[in-house]
């Protein structure tokens, strides 16, 4: 098996606040949308799809057990831009040999942003 594409798909009570989080905060190109599903390319090949429960066949976890793990370029940078934008977001940690950080979407998805230590 060779994987091309990968898609997380994010069924939400709370679609609309969670589209416009997504949409304002990250500020994720769209690739694919319909009035109940918008899908997000985060990479040449990774895609982030939020669709509203009320019209899927697949109920809302309301945010549990699923955290989104993000690599990014500057863990510190994107922090302070974060909370300059008052942005709910954790104090920033070093763990597993990265810097990182937490914030939660409107449907209570935890999102970790992290970037390798320096050796």
């Amino acid at each position: 098996m060779n994987i091309q594409r990968t898609n997380t798909i994010l069924y939400c009570r709370k679609w609309r606040e969670t589209v416009t989080f997504y949409r304002e905060i990250f500020a994720f190109p769209v690739s694919h949308q319909t009035d109940w599903f918008i899908e997000f390319r985060l990479t040449a090949s990774a895609y982030l799809s939020i669709a509203d429960e009320s019209r899927a066949t697949i109920d809302s976890v309301e945010g549990q057990g699923i955290t989104l793990s993000w690599e990014i370029a500057n863990v510190h940078e994107t922090h302070a831009d974060f909370v300059a934008q008052q942005i709910a977001v954790s104090p920033i940690r070093k763990k597993w040999g990265a810097y990182l950080f937490y914030l939660h979407d409107p449907e209570g998805h935890r999102i970790e942003l992290w970037q390798p230590v320096a050796e």
